[in-house]
């Protein structure tokens, strides 16, 4: 994946704001030609810079308002299957591989704590997995967020009217 730029931040700076605007809207808000907007747009579905649209909808939106975080340890050699299985399991909505002792980290979601049990449950049975431990989240934060992100790599001018990093 490329690096962006400072005029790509400044398009997803404003996506941010409203996934949904237009690339009129959006060449107004930035003062970028269309073209411009048009191009970069192209790329960022292209590059794959954008989630699914999907990941705006809130799960509490479809009845999964119990958030948590199943650790699973499991047989290396059955990695493949593993994640294939757990990709049928829709309550698992993202699974890293972090360094050290747990193997894969499931951010889960639930009914409540019944249907948590089923879905650990699942995540359990899953082939190649050793061991599961479920931890509950009882409260967002800080929710997803890139925006400080993008901000902060946005190149600000200076006296001299030179763009200044930070």
């Amino acid at each position: 994946m490329n690096q962006i730029d400072d005029i790509d931040r400044r398009i997803l700076l404003e996506l941010d704001v409203d996934p949904r605007m237009t690339v009129l809207a959006l060449s107004e808000r930035t003062g970028l030609a269309r073209g411009t907007i048009q191009a970069r747009l192209e790329r960022f579905r292209t590059e794959g810079f954008l989630r699914l649209s999907s990941t705006l909808v809130p799960p509490a939106a479809l009845g999964r308002g119990l958030h948590a975080t199943v650790a699973a340890e499991l047989d290396q050699h059955q990695l493949d299957a593993t994640v294939e299985a757990l990709r049928r399991i829709p309550e698992v909505l993202e699974c890293h591989a972090p360094a050290g002792d747990i193997d894969l980290l499931c951010h889960v979601v639930a009914r409540d704590p019944d249907d948590l049990y089923r879905v650990a449950e699942e995540i359990r049975l899953c082939p190649g997995i050793t061991r599961t431990s479920t931890s509950v989240y009882l409260r967002e934060v800080i929710g997803y967020r890139v925006r400080p992100l993008l901000r902060q790599g946005l190149a600000r001018p200076t006296r001299s009217g030179r763009p200044a990093r930070g």
